[in-house]
């Protein structure tokens, strides 16, 4: 048998090194020293605390209308304690008062709030790549006219707005005062403004060489815009449309003075008449109905989260 060679005990060196090198652990990923408690708290540790603090601060409102839902009382007096009487009466009786069609505001809201907000999205967007693609005469112009009219508050337009309705409805009786149509042509109204100089910017980040390759192979302005550019700007829409649903949903004032019955009046109006009168107050009632009407604009942001989030413009041109 040959006797071991020099090699054979190198490699039995190397092996023992590799064996205590790995026992000592990788270098890089050694465990950090754990730091004092004074230098984690000047560091991170107040952040915790901030955190903390904001979300016990943001959920529990939540957590009091949502009890308030659950207190058969209709008293915010007995709603002090959390959770103390548990009973989904209120949620009940919504859909059964013949004075108070819950029901019905809620599919009017539904309808209403989807119908802007689509109607929004087309109009902001054509005017936004009209802006932003084109150039003609007044156009600086006209992006801060839009601008500086949605610097004057909506109730100054109240009167007017009332006055303008009234004279509709002797003219054209289906979109005029007391119609759920009349209030859909006064939200795309003004539609325009905010959301079209939102989404102009948004367009400027679309490189225009997609525009040009499309022209090169014979689309037009409207093939371009339907085909090519909706599709890239798709978070933008998906904003637009989620805060022109919540905005129309919570909207009260235009929609008090236009809707005046009771079958045709939203959610923000027709709540309001459990609480309304100084003798029958119920805010058990109001609670459950505004917990109801949260599921809304929670069910459409979830919806349209993926395209809030990502971001389809990018490796959009090689």
């Amino acid at each position: 048998m040959a006797a071991p060679t020099a090699l054979e005990g190198f490699d039995a060196h190397a092996a023992a090194g590799a064996d205590s090198h790995a026992a000592a652990g990788v270098r890089g990923e050694a465990p950090l020293p754990r730091r004092k408690f004074k230098k984690y708290f000047r560091e991170t540790g107040w952040r915790h605390i901030v955190g903390v603090v904001v979300a016990v601060f943001a959920i529990f409102p939540l957590l009091y209308v949502l009890s308030a839902s659950l207190n058969p009382g209709g008293t915010l007096l007995t709603a002090n304690g959390l959770f103390s009487n548990v009973s989904i009466e209120s949620y009940v009786d919504l859909f059964q008062s013949e004075t108070h069609p819950y029901g019905a505001w809620f599919v009017n809201t539904l309808m209403i709030g989807l119908i802007t907000a689509a109607g929004t999205v087309i109009l902001g967007a054509l005017a936004a790549y009209a802006f932003s693609r084109m150039r003609f005469t007044g156009r600086r112009f006209g992006l801060t006219t839009l601008l500086v009219v949605q610097m004057f508050p909506q109730m100054l337009a109240m009167v007017a707005i009332f006055l303008l309705m009234v004279q509709i409805s002797d003219i054209f009786p289906a979109i005029g005062l007391n119609t759920q149509i009349g209030l859909i042509m006064v939200y795309l109204g003004g539609a325009l403004g905010v959301n079209t100089y939102l989404m102009y910017g948004f367009f400027n980040t679309i490189p225009a060489s997609i525009d040009e390759a499309a022209k090169i192979d014979g689309a037009g302005h409207a093939r371009i815009f339907f085909t090519i550019i909706l599709r890239l700007v798709a978070p933008i829409l998906a904003v637009v449309g989620l805060l022109s649903f919540i905005g129309t949903s919570s909207e009260f004032v235009i929609a008090s003075i236009i809707l005046i019955d009771p079958e045709k009046q939203t959610l923000a109006v027709g709540l309001y008449k459990f609480i309304s009168d100084e003798f029958s107050k119920n805010w058990s009632l109001f609670a459950a109905g505004a917990v109801l009407a949260a599921i809304l604009p929670v069910a459409l942001f979830l919806a349209l989260q993926r395209y809030i989030v990502g971001g389809l413009t990018a490796g959009s041109v090689k």
